[in-house]
């Protein structure tokens, strides 16, 4: 009776008996809107089998219920995770196509606002802005030789994972990437551990040790926090540099060592070297190719970005079921200074998964101070730049083709055209004059409206 009723509503409907069947139907037919009828003895046990198809993002659920059941402490925890609605039975009536009505709208507006979960890029990282482009670039054009490169950036910003992509397009990426942190090693024990120790070379060496400027032969040694290494061995590392062999102490002999060196730090190396704490000859010699980090701040909308992958991540961490950021959590996030970088931002979204008890993570959730100073922002200047996010991304994954996009995006090639007007974005995705005229429409400009569809268990 209930699928005759929707299907004479204009509803495209398909019965699921079990939740394993409804879990293939909704991966299969990629089904927008869900309808689970609970039954009125439903315990712990039914309900945590239910959840394994209910966890998909894509599939907004309106939960159809018995009298008095949603005083269940259980079945309201239920609903409220999981749920977008819930109806009373007997409910063949408007209310319940209203609920599914509305269920299937905010599904749409979430296809159109909201952006698929981000995953490593080509260089394995998350970023798309300017800065971030112009990094990729640098690093594709360092990989190709083997001279020195020296990454400057604040605490947080992502160094090594630089130094690593670098390696990882080299010709040495069959080899080893070694990477020792200068400032995590006590002074005395660091020339040791860079450069080795043969048996008896100091109280506690009993054996012969490789260090790491050796285990990194015909690969790439990365240097974090070179800012930090004590001037004592500098001056060895410099002879290390200058002629490519190493004497482990307590040793007599030299070894020849092919390595490629990367080094960073978030220290002013400039400033350093003028205040007598870092060679200037071992900045010169580490210092051959440079590259520059963005801090967080300067990344725009590559913040929401990477907050999306945080979350991609540690979804599963929270008892709750999360669906994304709040628009405030999105305010809050672009308004903040972000002074420990990408490193801060994963650790508050992680926390936050944890601690929120909504299905959005709310500015409150992440613990950002609000900014008194910040400018107000209206819901419309909210959508609008949720739906210009939306178009110049859709433009970039199909490689700035508008009749793919277009079909992406559920709108037509004319109305896109629009959107690109009106937001002020050309066809190669960067921002339009505010005076530049739309291309003409060259076809109908009625958006294509997705068919109804509900899943019933």
């Amino acid at each position: 009776m209930l699928t005759k009723f929707l299907a004479a509503c204009g509803w495209q409907v398909a019965h699921a008996k079990t939740t394993a069947i409804a879990e293939r139907m909704i991966e299969r037919d990629n089904i927008k809107v869900g309808l689970i009828e609970l039954p009125e003895n439903c315990s712990s046990q039914h309900l945590s089998a239910l959840e394994a198809c209910m966890r998909r993002v894509e599939t907004n659920w309106v939960a159809q219920i018995a009298p008095g059941q949603s005083d269940n402490e259980p079945v309201s925890r239920f609903i409220l995770d999981y749920c977008f609605d819930f109806v009373t039975r007997p409910c063949l009536n408007e209310r319940l196509i209203f609920a599914l009505g509305h269920a299937h709208g905010l599904s749409s507006l979430r296809k159109m606002q909201i952006t698929p979960e981000p995953s490593m890029g080509r260089h394995e990282m998350v970023g798309q802005c300017e800065a971030m482009l112009q990094l990729y670039r640098h690093i594709d054009k360092c990989a190709v030789t083997d001279a020195p490169v020296f990454v400057a950036g604040e605490s947080g910003t992502g160094k090594e994972l630089t130094a690593r992509a670098i390696h990882v397009r080299s010709p040495r990426s069959a080899q080893a990437f070694v990477a020792i942190n200068c400032a995590a090693i006590p002074p005395t024990l660091l020339q040791a551990e860079l450069f080795g120790h043969e048996r008896g070379a100091f109280t506690g060496a009993v054996q012969r040790k490789t260090g790491r400027i050796e285990s990194a032969h015909q690969g790439t040694l990365f240097l974090d926090e070179i800012g930090d290494m004590p001037h004592e061995c500098q001056a060895v590392l410099l002879r290390f540099l200058q002629e490519g062999t190493i004497e482990r102490l307590g040793g007599t002999s030299e070894i020849k060592v092919d390595v490629r060196v990367i080094s960073a730090t978030h220290v002013n190396l400039e400033k350093a070297v003028e205040d007598g704490r870092f060679r200037s000859d071992l900045y010169h010699r580490l210092c051959v190719l440079r590259l520059v980090e963005p801090p967080l701040r300067e990344r725009g909308g590559d913040i929401k970005l990477l907050a999306n992958y945080a979350l991609s991540m540690y979804r599963q961490d929270g008892a709750r079921k999360i669906r994304g950021f709040s628009s405030d959590a999105v305010v809050a996030m672009s308004n903040y200074g972000w002074p420990g970088n990408v490193r801060e931002l994963i650790n508050c979204v992680r926390r936050a998964v944890v601690m929120s008890e909504g299905r959005f993570i709310t500015a409150s959730d992440l613990g950002l101070p609000q900014s008194a100073n910040a400018p107000p922002v209206t819901l419309a200047e909210i959508r609008s730049k949720a739906e210009k996010d939306a178009i110049e991304q859709a433009l970039q994954r199909h490689g700035y083709k508008l009749s793919e996009a277009a079909a992406d995006l559920g709108v037509s090639r004319a109305t896109l055209y629009r959107l690109m007007h009106a937001n002020r974005v050309n066809q190669d995705g960067s921002s339009r004059p505010s005076d530049a005229a739309a291309p003409p429409d060259d076809e109908d400009s009625e958006r294509d409206l997705p068919s109804l569809t509900a899943s019933t268990h």
